[in-house]
């Protein structure tokens, strides 16, 4: 198993996209094979946000990320204060 960790900061102006950034990318990411679950965290006026998703295996987060990783990039093109950063884990218990 694999968790894809992402972490963004939405800048002032957008912070109030948050729980829309949250239902398109969330249940898109679901749709994907392989995905075990996805969450979405953050929203508060601070703009920090991310998501936590279990993947079964490294080739379906692999293929996820080709597909979602540009939705992804359009969403916050233009409304974050940093590169998101993307890391992947591998999963020690579950």
């Amino acid at each position: 198993m694999l968790l894809r960790l992402v972490r963004f900061t939405l800048d002032q102006r957008s912070s109030a996209q948050a729980q829309t950034l949250a239902n398109d990318l969330i249940s898109a990411i679901k749709q994907q094979p392989g995905c075990l679950s996805a969450v979405f965290f953050g929203g508060s006026s601070d703009g920090d946000c991310g998501m936590c998703v279990l993947w079964d295996n490294q080739a379906h987060a692999d293929a996820a990320f080709a597909t979602i990783n540009p939705k992804f990039q359009s969403l916050i093109a233009g409304k974050v204060t940093a590169p998101a950063d993307i890391r992947n884990f591998p999963v020690l218990a579950n």
